[in-house]
């Protein structure tokens, strides 16, 4: 007979098993296996070995495919694949892209002295320079009552608050494959593929320049938001190289970012993971990966061993009621807060499972009983043994003492950020208060 294995030993198996093969994928999109061979027909060579003169086009258009006309922004007519840049230049906006429309970006990497529309061995890309999001609500003085006539003469000029509207992206970043890497075409990576155009030179199969667009570094913090008066608006336009693995990580977390803003998630949902890619470097983010991967192991196992403590508990014999009911209500009330917010649902989803399991918790320690009659509830609560009234008294009297700091600091606060600070809605005010209130019962309450 085979030995039972215990359900942690299988979650630390599987965590095991997942994390060698997301070593192993990682693996595989960083390397490419080169040809071996460059004589050999089966290779690809990079046209940029032979040295060739280039020349960086910019152009804008209200259409990816130009129809319509379009607009040069910038030129470089000498321009260097080994040398990094940063350029800000003024876009003028069409009047359609004023009204609420959008503009896009064509990038071509070209031979110098040609027009991109004319050149063969000319390389493009298109990249949306305007994307739609809801703006932010505007915060006031709920006392004073400061721009809040300005706030509903704006409300009022848009009576569809929540629709969506244009902003601008005010960066371009650009990047080109610097390394002479030759490609064996039967190991050819199926990401590069839509990046490569191959022609054929003698009896040489060469690709030309590696161009691309990093849509990664497109964030929130830099979009500004486009309204009918705006006729100039600047573009930050950034180059560097890039090697062919990193190239390849972009391209797969560009197309893991795009998959989730198919399933839902907001240009704010996808900026939160955006952040970890862009500002962290790839080694540390390596690390920070199985540092994350160990953590979520832990909580999880935490998380069982909770769920287990309180299905067993059958006495609230030396623990707190009031400590277990302060704590509900102390995690609802950040999910609130995360909610009025607007905060991503990478962190949203979570605080609303954790809210829903202590209040589980709350019906364990005070041993409620719901009973449906129809469509209506009835609760009953449990008798207290002896032993767990003397744990409320000790309980109520440790809270009484706590309150005499406690209650002038959260109502003092409260009435600062009333008058002094800013907030979009009394509901606002009302959630950060409570939130504020939260964290100063965390630092007074001894461990």
């Amino acid at each position: 007979m085979f030995q039972k294995t215990s359900f942690t030993t299988l979650i630390v198996g599987v965590f095991v098993v997942y994390v060698l093969h997301t070593c192993w994928v990682m693996y595989g999109i960083v390397y490419t296996k080169p040809c071996e061979n460059p004589k050999f027909e089966n290779c690809i060579n990079p046209y940029l070995a032979g040295k060739p003169r280039l020349q960086l086009s910019i152009y804008t258009a209200l259409r990816p495919n130009a129809d319509g006309g379009h607009t040069l922004i910038h030129e470089e007519e000498d321009f260097d694949v080994e040398t990094k840049f940063e350029r800000i230049v003024n876009v003028s906006l069409p009047k359609k892209t004023c009204k609420n429309g959008t503009l896009y970006a064509m990038v071509f990497l070209h031979q110098a002295g040609m027009s991109p529309w004319q050149d063969p061995r000319q390389v493009h890309l298109v990249s949306q320079l305007t994307t739609y999001m809801i703006p932010k609500p505007p915060e006031v003085s709920l006392i004073s009552g400061e721009e809040a006539t300005q706030v509903r003469l704006r409300l009022h000029r848009d009576s569809a608050v929540d629709r969506p509207v244009s902003h601008w992206r005010s960066r371009l970043t650009l990047n080109v494959v610097s390394e002479d890497f030759i490609f064996d075409r039967d190991f050819l990576p199926s990401d590069v593929h839509r990046y490569l155009r191959v022609f054929q030179n003698g009896k040489k199969r060469v690709y030309l320049p590696l161009l691309f667009v990093d849509e990664l570094s497109n964030r929130v913090k830099d979009l500004m938001e486009i309204n009918s008066t705006c006729t100039e608006l600047p573009l930050t336009i950034s180059y560097d190289t890039i090697s062919l693995g990193k190239l390849r990580f972009w391209i797969h977390m560009q197309d893991a970012v795009y998959s989730l803003q198919q399933f839902g998630f907001t240009e704010k949902d996808a900026d939160e993971i955006k952040g970890i890619f862009v500002e962290t470097n790839l080694y540390f983010l390596a690390l920070t990966f199985f540092v994350a991967a160990f953590h979520l192991l832990f909580d999880f196992l935490a998380f069982k061993h909770d769920i287990s403590f309180w299905k067993q508990k059958k006495s609230m014999v030396g623990m707190s009621s009031k400590a277990v009911l302060w704590r509900c209500f102390s995690t609802i009330v950040i999910f609130m807060y995360l909610f009025d917010e607007q905060t991503s649902l990478l962190v949203l989803i979570p605080a609303g499972v954790g809210s829903m399991i202590e209040v589980w918790k709350v019906k364990k320690a005070f041993k409620i009983q719901v009973i449906w009659k129809g469509v209506k509830p009835t609760f009953i609560f449990g008798k207290s043994d002896e032993s767990e009234r003397r744990t409320v008294e000790y309980d109520t009297l440790a809270m009484k003492y706590l309150s005499y700091l406690l209650y002038p600091m959260c109502i003092g606060g409260a009435v600062y950020a009333l008058v002094f600070l800013r907030y979009k809605s009394w509901f606002s005010w009302i959630i950060n208060s409570l939130v504020n209130g939260m964290f100063s019962d965390t630092i007074l309450k001894p461990a």
